[in-house]
């Protein structure tokens, strides 16, 4: 059985595109995920920005989602919950991808 995951993109009032994920990220709907940045990093065209992936609504993520976000690295600004964080320091992932912290609510 999935795991409940929610994706949608949107662009901000920037005009910067947002994939924006709520829910679980893991084996079963890593594809899905990626499917998802993928399409997203598609609508760039020719464009350097990077896709702001929002996954401040994320509760977790396994490693697939990790590995994941590793893969698109050059491409994302990756918006975390500040719980998941470390994680994403601890990864390695820090180094390689514009991440930072959502904002708690």
């Amino acid at each position: 059985m999935s795991t409940s995951l929610s994706l949608d993109t949107a662009r901000d009032v920037d005009g910067r595109l947002r994939l924006i994920a709520a829910g679980e990220i893991d084996l079963s709907n890593i594809d899905k995920f990626n499917q998802a940045l993928t399409a997203a990093k598609s609508k760039r065209g020719d464009s350097d920005e990077k896709v702001k992936v929002d996954l401040s609504a994320v509760e977790y993520m396994d490693s697939a989602a990790i590995n994941t976000l590793f893969t698109h690295a050059d491409h994302i600004h990756v918006i975390v919950h500040p719980l998941l964080m470390p994680v994403l320091r601890i990864s390695g992932l820090t180094e390689l991808a514009t991440t930072e912290a959502a904002a708690e609510s």
